[in-house]
């Protein structure tokens, strides 16, 4: 079961250093349209949330 693990371990970490890790700007700019799209989305559905909810409370 030990060696189970160690070998585990071992093929973990030489899968790791195959990776191709983003630069710090990289990541920085994909931050920044994440939380930009976030942004544009949560406002679009707040106003499609406003608009069904008013045409609700008018039909009701």
């Amino acid at each position: 079961m030990i060696k189970k693990a160690v070998t585990y371990i071992k093929d973990v970490r030489m899968e790791m250093s195959k990776v191709s890790w983003p630069s710090r700007q990289e990541l920085l700019g994909s931050t920044k349209v994440v939380l930009i799209l976030s942004g544009l989305l949560s406002v679009f559905m707040f106003g499609v949330d406003t608009v069904f909810n008013n045409l609700i409370k008018l039909l009701l």
